[in-house]
């Protein structure tokens, strides 16, 4: 009962704050949406394990994950704020505030992988895995894996209707996901 109370806890804020992604089933925070309750779910499964065994094999690897995860998460957020110009608008509602950039961002770590954010989401995703390795788990953890890939896929969609074909260009130089694999 207590792991879904805490799921319900972390949920109802996500669910505030992804409300308009959630009747627009082909926009990119409609997926994102299913991949963030799918991290919530393997918090609330694994948190007991955080700080067990620091130093087994698996919680290094965790922790690894999760530092990556925090690194991407920070360097695309402050690049994502610089890359707004002033005095330019863009309009959708879909988006949120960091989101609406106005010019195509191609330096730091944007200049290796297309979307940081969700790059650290899957990180994320498996660094909590990691905490406790178990077979369900690894199944939400796929889950979550599949619907950033997704979700990434129709962000890029949506940056080639905004950016066109400056942005085409800019997916043949970069990975989706992962710098040099993916």
């Amino acid at each position: 009962m207590e792991k879904v109370i805490l799921f319900i806890a972390l949920s109802l804020p996500l669910i505030y704050i992804s409300r308009q992604s959630l009747f627009e089933p082909n926009s990119h925070g409609f997926t994102r949406f299913f991949s963030w309750e799918c991290i919530i779910a393997l918090f609330v499964f694994n948190y007991r394990q955080w700080f067990k065994e620091p130093f087994s094999l698996t919680q290094i690897i965790s922790w690894l994950l999760l530092i990556i995860s925090i690194w991407f998460v920070l360097e695309g957020v402050v690049l994502l704020r610089k890359a707004r110009k002033p005095g330019v608008v863009r309009v959708d509602d879909k988006l949120y505030r960091f989101e609406k950039t106005t010019e195509l961002i191609t330096s730091g770590i944007y200049k290796y992988i297309r979307h940081p954010l969700y790059s650290s989401l899957l990180f994320m995703t498996w660094g909590i895995w990691f905490k406790q390795p178990g077979v369900t788990t690894a199944f939400v953890a796929l889950l979550s894996s599949v619907l950033l890939w997704f979700t990434a896929k129709r962000d890029e969609r949506e940056c080639m209707a905004y950016f066109g074909d400056s942005y085409r260009e800019y997916m043949t130089r970069t990975k989706r996901l992962i710098p040099f694999v993916l």
